[in-house]
């Protein structure tokens, strides 16, 4: 029984209830925050009102990110002829921390099998791992093969997309991979629409994709081929409108755009007014 009300109840009193009326309520409440996934301090605050002192956790999944390539050097290092300074480890450092992860940057790994393999074996330990480089097709592509002397199975190689046509992704051991290319645009692109998901899953959570709007095209577009393509857009007031430059090493491009404009493999052109799915670069905090 609950009392609803007592004369002498001070102002700063409730009545009994007002929060959680029964211990089924309690019981619902800690149920949907254990369903709920990351919470606030808000949420933290509710749960210890509803007497739950121990809640089950997923911890931060830990990432390893391993840049490639004898061009490479990091920021504030001396620049090798001809090279350029990495960008890729440290932005995807960034969408990973921004995901609720724990991003480890690796040292660079040289264009040599053995360095690969020995930086496969620094790898060991976290929660995935996440290369960049190497994984075309050249002489100097080396990720596959040098993971491979360490054991790695491959799940696939090479995706019908644009960017991000070298995907790669397999396993060492217990340890996933995924092979992002090396051009900065196809990098990030790909861990978005990728690594996020799988973060997700690491973390105890459904593997979402992203959400995917609908805009008024502000300008025509060609004809598709077999790929994918994730055009590169300025998004404003329901009208997208890709940039004039698509390349996939215009970080700058990417950096100034708001959207991607999603183009099915095969579309037919566009003009200016067709609507057109797209994915809004913001609930990437980007």
């Amino acid at each position: 029984m609950f009392a609803t009300s007592h004369p002498a109840m001070s102002r700063a009193a409730r009545r009994l209830g007002t929060l959680f009326a029964t211990w089924r309520d309690r019981h619902r409440e800690r149920q949907q925050l254990a369903a709920m996934g990351e919470r606030e301090l808000r949420d933290i605050g509710l749960a210890a009102s509803g007497d739950h002192p121990w809640l089950t956790v997923h911890r931060r999944p830990r990432v390893a990110i391993l840049a490639t390539g004898d061009e490479i050097a990091l920021p504030g290092e001396p620049v090798p002829p001809g090279g350029i300074v990495s960008s890729n480890a440290h932005a995807l450092a960034a969408l990973v921390r921004s995901a609720g992860a724990e991003p480890t940057v690796l040292p660079v790994a040289s264009d040599d099998l053995h360095a690969m393999a020995e930086a496969a074996d620094r790898a060991a330990g976290f929660d995935l791992l996440l290369t960049t480089g190497g994984a075309s097709v050249g002489e100097h592509d080396l990720v596959q093969a040098g993971l491979a002397a360490r054991g790695m199975q491959l799940d696939f190689w090479k995706i019908a997309m644009r960017p991000g046509k070298p995907l790669m992704h397999g396993r060492l051991g217990p340890l996933p991979m995924l092979g992002l290319p090396g051009n900065p645009v196809s990098a990030l692109v790909c861990a978005m629409l990728f690594a996020l998901p799988a973060l997700a899953m690491l973390a105890g959570e459904d593997a979402r994709g992203p959400k995917v709007d609908e805009a008024v095209l502000g300008a025509p577009v060609k004809e598709n081929d077999r790929r994918e393509d994730y055009l590169r857009a300025d998004f404003a007031d329901g009208v997208v409108t890709p940039h004039s430059r698509q390349d996939s090493s215009m970080l700058a491009t990417l950096a100034r755009s708001d959207a991607l404009i999603i183009r099915p493999p095969l579309a037919p052109a566009a003009e200016a007014g067709t609507k057109v799915p797209v994915i809004r670069l913001a609930q990437y905090g980007v």
